[in-house]
């Protein structure tokens, strides 16, 4: 396992061209992944599953809310133009 789920170290692992990327208040994954027959893409697939799995099981020993907001903070600015 790269990281403990939620507890952001500034912790990001990549699985080809996907980012799982550790956050205090989320997890973020992007990117690609292809997916080929091959040993290197069972091997991707297996250490994303570990890392997904990981998750899982944090998210599954809370109580969780049925939704949470985005942490994102957006507001309108003056144009500077």
């Amino acid at each position: 396992m790269s990281f403990i789920p939620f507890h952001d170290q500034g912790e990001s692992v990549t699985f080809g061209e996907l980012t799982l990327e550790n956050g205090s208040a989320r997890i973020a994954l992007y990117g690609k992944l292809d997916i080929r027959q091959d040993q290197e893409s069972l091997n991707n697939l297996l250490a994303l599953k570990e890392e997904i799995d990981s998750i899982i099981t944090t998210l599954s020993g809370k109580h969780l809310p049925s939704h949470v907001a985005s942490d994102e903070v957006t507001h309108v600015m003056k144009n500077p133009f």
